[in-house]
């Protein structure tokens, strides 16, 4: 998979991608991520990327112009199959959504700044508007490296145990069951016997008890109605 990501300010988006998961991802061979600074397509001395508003009102607009080089220039050289917008307004994250877009081979990521982009960079070549919440950042930087995080971990190879992404809360609208590891008693708190039984029919049907209760307790919006 690769990953092209249009931000004004990509140093923000380093870090990420350079320790654990991602890092040995990118490592591997698995995903390719690509940053373009938004002002390398703008001619002028000044690299000026934002203007006013017309019709007044407060904050700096994201110009249609270098947008459109940058991914006219991506989209000349492959073939995309989405180009995302990060914006409080979009679409909310959902892994169900991550799970979609880690069958894809190139993803273009535009990350929102300033009181956003013109209106036109929307209407003509975004084909997906995410949002990772109903709050809003300084830029969509953050929501980039969110996004990408959930979709690189599930492409095949990413994890150690292919398993694992498989049973992470969501993946079935349920919420993950607790988890216990070694020591099985610490301070008189006892792991579940069930889980030290050996017996894994049992051991299943318990976690699958244990998820349900949870999402019940915890999520309830999220158990289909019968």
């Amino acid at each position: 998979m690769r990953i092209d990501i249009i931000t004004v300010v990509p140093d923000i988006l380093k870090s990420p991608f350079e320790a654990s998961i991602l890092e040995r991802a990118i490592k591997k061979g698995l995903v390719e991520i690509h940053l373009h600074n938004l002002r390398d397509y703008v001619s002028d001395n000044y690299k000026q990327i934002d203007d006013y508003q017309f019709g007044g009102g407060a904050g700096m607009v994201m110009m249609i112009e270098p947008i459109d080089k940058c991914i006219s220039k991506l989209k000349s050289e492959r073939a995309y199959q989405e180009v995302i917008y990060m914006t409080p307004d979009g679409e909310r994250l959902e892994q169900r959504t991550a799970n979609s877009l880690s069958l894809h081979e190139n993803l273009i990521i535009l990350c929102g700044h300033y009181k956003g982009v013109d209106q036109r960079v929307r209407d003509q070549f975004i084909t997906k508007e995410i949002s990772i919440g109903d709050y809003v950042l300084s830029g969509g930087e953050l929501g980039a490296a969110v996004l990408c995080d959930s979709i690189i971990r599930l492409i095949p190879g990413v994890l150690g145990n292919e398993t694992s992404a498989l049973t992470d809360s969501f993946q079935d609208d349920l919420l993950a069951p607790p988890v216990y590891t070694r020591p099985a008693e610490y301070k008189g708190w006892k792991v579940p016997e069930i889980l030290t039984s050996g017996n894994f029919p049992k051991i299943e049907a318990w976690r699958e008890d244990q998820a349900y209760k949870r999402t019940k307790a915890l999520r309830p919006d999220l158990l289909k109605e019968d």
